[in-house]
């Protein structure tokens, strides 16, 4: 049988290598839009954290394999669309991700000062269509809208140290405009309570840890929460214990403060409040804060619903980062698409009412989770697939030519694509590049000068 995954993101890695160990003779090619793989493993994990990045190795030895392809540089739905692909292949699984993000929906989220995380976080990693967004850094009091582990990456970028920054991969250019950025004070707001915040212990003790930053937790927002929390998850309540352990120390700045010491960074968090407007400045060419109505919670735990009070506060700040999620686009119109919760129908992974077409990852149940989450959910999908072919649901009996076809189509619209050995000399490029400056990589954000390096 011959498989194609769309996307080479942990969730299309993830499902090539399941059918790969599964089945003895099965062929997987995978299909990327950019010249490099690897999807938010390389443009969404932070650059301070090195170690989650190491699955590459494992995606490296499934894309090695002589039974596995990679074909970079190739938009599906632009320069193949999935009936073409429908035809090449025996089965197709669509893992292409979530490459929007969510709208606020409130006036004043299109002012100059008000960034999506996603292209903050593309930017800071070299993600190729970021990198004209030269982010405003010239304020001193930074709003991030949301309270997962990507809006405290966000805060942690801000507020670190440059000799932290300086030994990781993050992009040149945006080192070189954090190093003038006058931003030191972050909070973090969410329109939910202490007990609904989406973040992990890791990410948020990594925070609290950050040297030369303090946190700014109000004590008043933990008041009953040590009752409230007893029947919650152990992750749960461990989190909600340090976050109330760190909003009721008094922490040894304040008393240098006190004497007289400048004041480090800062940090908070802020809970029960909902972005109304972002607010313009009085020419109203830039952000200059945001107004939040003042919410109550109605029911406990992950259900709980924020309802406006009727009160409102306004926040000052000239950065605005909204970081209330990703969100999929559909991919090609031959494939049903979910506008409303933004993933592919499936159950499973099988696409509905399209037999032999598949998805995984954020596509098939929504931007949420880790990369394990990631992992089990492909090789759910990848189960399905491999059932299928057992049961003989999928009708292997015509041969079909996989990249043999695919390849003439692209070669009539003129798109090459790139090899994994072609990633491979991209990779040692930049390896090298940033062994110059004492990194491990020096990231190519250009896809022209990526291409250039493999002689295309």
């Amino acid at each position: 049988p011959r498989v194609c995954v769309v996307g080479s993101g942990p969730a299309g890695f993830y499902t090539a290598q399941h059918i790969l160990k599964h089945h003895g003779g099965a062929l997987v090619d995978i299909y990327e839009k950019l010249p490099v793989p690897f999807g938010l493993v390389r443009f969404g994990v932070a650059p301070d954290h090195p170690e989650v990045k190491n699955v590459t190795n494992t995606f490296t030895q499934t894309a090695r394999s002589g039974r596995c392809g990679f074909y970079g540089n190739v938009t599906v739905g632009r320069d193949v669309t999935v009936p073409e692909l429908q035809q090449a292949y025996h089965a197709v699984v669509l893992s292409y991700g979530a490459e929007d993000n969510r709208v606020l929906g409130i006036p004043g989220e299109n002012l100059p000062g008000v960034y999506s995380a996603r292209a903050f976080v593309g930017w800071y990693n070299g993600l190729p269509e970021n990198q004209d967004l030269k982010p405003d850094l010239s304020c001193e009091t930074a709003l991030i809208l949301g309270h997962g582990n990507v809006a405290l990456d966000i805060a942690r970028i801000l507020l670190s140290p440059l000799q932290l920054l300086r030994k990781t991969d993050i992009t040149d250019s945006s080192l070189a405009a954090l190093a003038c950025s006058k931003v030191k004070r972050v909070w973090l707001v969410g329109r939910r309570g202490p007990l609904q915040v989406a973040f992990t212990i890791k990410e948020l003790r990594e925070m609290i840890n950050l040297p030369g930053a303090r946190a700014v937790l109000d004590p008043a927002d933990f008041k009953g929460l040590e009752s409230a929390v007893k029947d919650a998850s152990r992750p749960r309540k461990r989190l909600t214990e340090l976050m109330i352990k760190t909003a009721l120390e008094k922490p040894v700045e304040m008393q240098a403060a006190a004497a007289g010491a400048a004041a480090p960074r800062e940090w908070g968090l802020k809970f029960q409040r909902s972005p109304q407007e972002v607010l313009p400045s009085a020419d109203g060419r830039r952000a200059r804060g945001v107004r939040m109505a003042l919410t109550r919670l109605e029911g406990s735990g992950d259900s709980a619903k924020a309802i406006p009070t009727g009160d409102v506060e306004e926040l000052e700040c000239g950065l605005v980062l909204s970081s209330i999620g990703y969100r999929s686009l559909p991919l090609d119109p031959a494939v049903p698409f979910d506008s409303q919760r933004g993933v592919i129908p499936n159950s499973s992974g099988r696409v509905e009412g399209v037999p032999g077409l598949y998805c995984s990852g954020w596509v098939k149940r929504g931007p949420t989770g880790v990369i394990i989450t990631t992992m089990n959910d492909s090789f759910d999908t990848a189960q399905s697939l491999l059932e299928d072919l057992q049961g003989g649901v999928l009708d292997i009996s015509p041969s079909r030519e996989g990249f043999g076809l695919v390849e003439s189509i692209l070669h009539s619209r003129g798109v090459r694509p790139v090899s994994f050995s072609d990633w491979e000399k991209i990779d040692a490029a930049e390896v090298a590049r940033g062994k110059a400056a004492g990194k491990p990589r020096e990231k190519i954000v250009d896809p022209a000068e990526m291409l250039r390096i493999i002689g295309h």
